[in-house]
């Protein structure tokens, strides 16, 4: 009965396609997870020693709603060293709980009922839903496995209307690894400023990029005051559990957002910012070392799964792989689920991702190598089970 009660937009939700796969691994023994969307490191042990150390001094209050002064300033100066963007840390930065609530707080910001955000897919399965729950509209455009699963500017702007209010683009990508360079950047840059529209660049796996820096679209010429950057913790400094983020805009989108948070959040974690504070000053060579040894997994998990007749392309960031499981004559969510079933290595559905997915999976590498070698031979029996 107390269903009658649910509000119609979020009963019409559906349920993350992710987490059928984790609860059903959960209950199965000799598992090797390759679903899982974080780092397989330890926090640095400097930057829990830093959390530590503020409780110790007793520093247990809520922060300002904005963050610790020291953190947005310590937040401004990585921002201008290593993407050229440049961020007054007093009135346009704000310390988040996680990417996650800077995404909905920039989305509740700048919405109006009904107006519509381009959501390029495959892509991180809370984007579509956060928009609706901010009452906008989500109109997806496919980015192709021809084109190495990049937007092109022609195909955003095709989806433009006169309701489009801005785009989401995550770069290093998840789930597909794709990286856009400057150059591509500021073709999608030069759509953006035409139509007057807004930028929600997801960067949260940019320090996680292999082949070529990582670029951010508002370091593009004009870009400033039509993007918001969103970033965080969790992927590069292995902070997923410590829940902290940021989001970087012009002041005036910064004052709506911090409103939003005052209301329902107040303030991110003290001890977290504490620890974040660390990881920048002092983290940068465990960013070095996880980077690394990502690299080499990636290469090594790309070339097993080519040599396997899973058609996969070398992604330049993050820690995930999207191969093509269409040899197998297998939809995805079929795929995964024997895959689980049998040979007991769980992978993500490509469909979960949006439709373009379809026919690919996504596997994370952030597992350690002896983990990726056995699975990686279950997956050959498994495939070789259903390739003529």
């Amino acid at each position: 009965m107390s269903s009658q009660f649910l509000a119609d937009h979020v009963e019409s939700l559906k349920p993350s396609g992710i987490r059928k796969f984790f609860d059903l691994a959960s209950k199965m023994e000799n598992v090797i997870s390759l679903g899982v969307g974080e780092p397989d490191f330890v926090t640095p042990w400097n930057v829990i020693e830093a959390s530590y150390h503020s409780l110790e001094q007793g520093y247990t209050a809520y922060t300002a709603n904005a963050g610790l002064i020291e953190l947005r300033e310590e937040i401004s100066k990585y921002l201008q060293e290593t993407f050229s963007i440049q961020y007054d840390p007093e009135n346009q930065l704000l310390v988040t709980v996680g990417a996650s609530q800077a995404i909905d707080l920039a989305l509740r910001a700048i919405l109006n009922p009904g107006e519509e955000v381009i959501v390029v897919e495959p892509c991180f399965v809370s984007y579509g839903p956060a928009v609706s729950l901010a009452g906008g509209v989500p109109i997806t455009v496919s980015a192709l496995p021809e084109n190495e699963f990049k937007v092109t500017p022609e195909q955003i702007e095709a989806a433009i209307t006169p309701q489009t209010k801005a785009v989401i683009l995550c770069s290093p990508n998840n789930p597909t690894g794709a990286v856009l360079s400057k150059e591509e950047l500021q073709g999608i840059a030069g759509v953006v400023k035409e139509h007057n529209i807004m930028v929600l660049s997801d960067e949260i796996y940019a320090e996680l990029s292999y082949d070529e820096q990582a670029a951010s679209i508002a370091s593009v010429d004009g870009m400033e005051a039509h993007s918001i950057v969103i970033s965080g913790f969790s992927k590069s400094f292995a902070m997923t559990g410590w829940r902290l983020g940021y989001v970087a805009a012009p002041a005036d989108l910064i004052a709506a957002m911090t409103k939003i948070h005052q209301y329902t959040i107040m303030s991110a974690p003290t001890m977290s910012q504490y620890g974040a504070l660390e990881a920048l000053r002092s983290g940068n060579d465990s960013v070095l070392e996880m980077r690394e040894s990502y690299r080499q997994r990636r290469n090594f998990v790309v070339k097993e799964l080519n040599e396997m007749g899973l058609d996969c392309h070398l992604p330049g960031g993050a820690f995930y792989v999207f191969p093509s499981i269409k040899s197998t004559g297998l939809h995805s969510e079929e795929f995964a689920q024997k895959l689980l079933e049998e040979q007991r290595v769980a992978v993500v559905p490509g469909h979960v991702f949006g439709e373009s997915g379809e026919g690919h999976i996504r596997c994370s590498y952030a597992a350690s190598i002896k983990q990726l070698r056995e699975a990686m031979g279950r997956m050959k029996r498994f495939v070789e089970q259903y390739q003529g």
